[in-house]
């Protein structure tokens, strides 16, 4: 039998009204945080990435498929990876949707994995999915962008990750297996929903609160939309921060007026 309390109408109503008071002054917040989010500088891109896609090898610029805006998910899927993230997976499940909207108002929506393509075709066609997604495999990209590291920065501690450094993996009494303060054997159990082992998954994306493996890439990313430079060329304005507890797995790409043959 629940034990939660009861009221009357007029009770309710009263605790609903001073409820939404609250979460009228957390959208305030929000639209604050948006707002300065947005003032951050940009930062060229001069790296000449690589991508392969269902069109063959692509450069970043290709990526824009003819919008000035790009916006990459970092989706957790590893070349050592069975399966995908199933928290990813989740989210990718309304891409569809979503990428014909994006584009249709400048914005090119892009997942992006460190798994071959082959692996990542196999899988989408599994999941249904139709939205456009590319394989970094033997490139920089994710790491460059904080989404992947290495086993040595793992175990160095020269993780930067949510803009800071963090401490040496900690492991137990299994190299490589991160102990969580949440949940202690979370990383390997979610690890084995992938087809890998937790250090290898958590040499992805980790969540920076908890000292874990990302649990879940969900909830509302906060994603800017930037204006044009007159620098040239391709730049990063923003990381989305997704809300407490989440991993950045979103970054929109604003390409400027030089032309394409330029940027590759």
């Amino acid at each position: 039998m629940t034990t939660h309390k009861t009221g009357t109408r007029e009770q309710w109503l009263q605790a609903r009204l001073e409820l939404l008071k609250a979460e009228k002054e957390l959208t305030h917040q929000s639209d604050e945080l948006a707002r300065q989010r947005q003032e951050l500088p940009w930062v060229p891109i001069n790296k000449g990435y690589r991508f392969d896609t269902d069109e063959g090898s692509a450069s970043l610029a290709d990526l824009f498929h003819g919008r000035s805006q790009l916006l990459v998910y970092h989706f957790m899927f590893g070349p050592d990876f069975a399966d995908g993230c199933p928290s990813c997976s989740s989210i990718a499940d309304g891409f569809n949707g979503v990428a014909v909207h994006l584009a249709n108002h400048d914005v090119m929506l892009w997942a992006v994995s460190r798994a071959p393509l082959p692996k990542l075709k196999a899988y989408k066609s599994r999941m249904g999915w139709a939205f456009p997604w590319a394989s970094s495999v033997g490139g920089d990209f994710n790491f460059d962008f904080c989404a992947s590291y290495t086993e040595e920065q793992q175990r160095e501690g020269s993780v930067e990750y949510n803009y800071r450094r963090e401490s040496p993996l900690l492991t137990s009494g299994r190299e490589g297996v991160e102990i969580s303060r949440a949940t202690p054997d979370g990383p390997g159990k979610f690890a084995a929903m992938c087809g890998t082992d937790a250090a290898s998954s958590t040499r992805r994306i980790r969540n920076a609160e908890e000292e874990t493996m990302c649990p879940a890439c969900i909830g509302s990313a906060a994603v800017m939309v930037a204006g044009a430079a007159s620098t040239g060329g391709i730049l990063a304005a923003c990381i989305g921060k997704f809300r407490k507890f989440f991993a950045t797995s979103f970054g929109l790409l604003r390409k400027t007026k030089r032309s394409k043959k330029e940027l590759l």
